[in-house]
């Protein structure tokens, strides 16, 4: 018997009207389907299924450039500045203008491009008791390596050699300096370009001068290189004494620093020197 069209009336509206009212969306099981295999029918308010968002392609790194020199020479300088040495650079004192040399020993003082590079150099020589990287030649009082690196205060980096004369001389310390550097380039050693990096002598007698002019004019007369050097030859004037980092440097930080190992060893090496 069909139930009368009232009943089934209002049992219509009860459903619509729980539906809509976002009654209990659990639905049971026909016979025969097991409950767990039955889903909720979706309504307008159900949020759309999202799907695990796929992973994301990994990023591919392009190959590291090569790093010209004077870039690996930049990285030191920064690494040598923060060092710890480095705290007492304020504190250095300035050499005295003309200041004697111990008994039985001469100065000579001399620049081809980077400090580091020709004090490794000289250090090896016998008869050398002392080699200090500075500046010479400007005309600010007291720089600093900072300084010098704007190319306006005139110094170039030199080191000040103290050495024995009855041991090595003069003459033969530019014999050396000759190879440890190009004398043929104007303000520039390798990828070190600018006015502190200029060859120059700076004499400390007349002795001194005479014996650095006949030397350079052996050096060409020899065409050992293809130009003519353009070494400066001028009068010695007050030294300033570079920064605690900067003394010693290449046996305090061959190990370590790339500058070292791509520069100077190889100039060591080329010498008979290592």
């Amino acid at each position: 018997m069909k139930p009368p069209f009232p009943i089934l009336l209002t049992l219509l509206f009860a459903t619509v009207f729980l539906g809509a009212c976002g009654g209990d969306k659990t639905v049971s099981a026909p016979p025969g389907l097991p409950a767990d295999e039955v889903t909720a029918p979706a309504t307008e308010t159900s949020a759309p299924a999202v799907s695990d968002p796929a992973p994301a392609a990994p990023e591919v790194s392009a190959p590291a450039p090569a790093v010209p020199v004077e870039e690996v020479k930049e990285v030191a300088e920064v690494a040598s500045e923060t060092a710890p040495a480095a705290v007492n650079s304020v504190e250095k004192q300035p050499m005295k203008e003309g200041k004697a040399a111990e008994q039985g020993k001469e100065v000579a003082t001399i620049g081809g491009g980077c400090f580091w590079c020709t004090e490794a150099v000289m250090e090896r020589l016998e008869g050398v008791s002392d080699v200090v990287s500075g500046y010479m030649g400007g005309h600010v009082e007291n720089p600093t390596y900072e300084q010098i690196g704007t190319k306006t205060t005139g110094h170039a980096e030199v080191i000040q050699i103290t050495y024995d004369p009855s041991v090595i001389s003069f003459d033969e310390l530019l014999d050396v300096f000759w190879q440890a550097h190009d004398p043929t380039t104007l303000n520039q050693q390798g990828a070190d370009k600018g006015p502190q990096y200029r060859s120059v002598i700076f004499y400390h007698s007349p002795e001194q001068k005479s014996l650095a002019m006949a030397s350079m004019k052996k050096l060409n007369e020899s065409g050992i290189y293809p130009d003519p050097a353009v070494t400066e030859i001028t009068a010695a004037s007050k030294f300033w004494v570079a920064e605690e980092y900067h003394q010693d440097y290449y046996r305090l930080n061959k190990d370590t620093n790339p500058y070292c190992r791509v520069v100077i060893s190889p100039k060591l090496k080329k010498l008979g020197m290592e």
